[in-house]
């Protein structure tokens, strides 16, 4: 079991889920229950995710975890180019966000492949 709040890649997530519901405010409002909710949700999914796994017993449970939390990674990345491509929201307000998920993803890839290897 591991202390989710102390990892890094959790508190980064939540700094990210934070300033997902911020620029969700930019949206228009006829995409509240279409695109801000699925944004809003797979932003949420990151850290909670995380910190599930580091709540199971076994390290190959956490990697299990952390493959789902990098897929809701994935998916906002594309949804926040979405939202660009649609100019529902300017290129300023997701790159920082963009940046930050592509940062979590590489310590996801990096934390998934120390756990592989301490098995427990």
């Amino acid at each position: 079991m591991h202390s989710f709040e102390k990892l890094k890649i959790w508190q980064k997530s939540m700094d990210i889920a934070a300033s997902v519901y911020e620029i969700s405010t930019l949206l228009p409002n006829d995409e509240k229950f279409n695109l801000i909710h699925q944004i809003k949700k797979c932003a949420v999914s990151i850290p909670s995710n995380i910190a599930e796994g580091a709540g199971r017993n076994h390290n190959k449970e956490f990697v299990q975890f952390l493959g789902i939390a990098n897929g809701s990674t994935f998916e906002l990345i594309t949804q926040l180019l979405l939202a660009k491509r649609l100019k529902l929201i300017s290129e300023n307000a997701v790159h920082s966000i963009i940046t930050q998920l592509v940062e979590v993803s590489n310590m996801n890839f990096s934390l998934q492949k120390t756990l592989k290897t301490n098995t427990n």
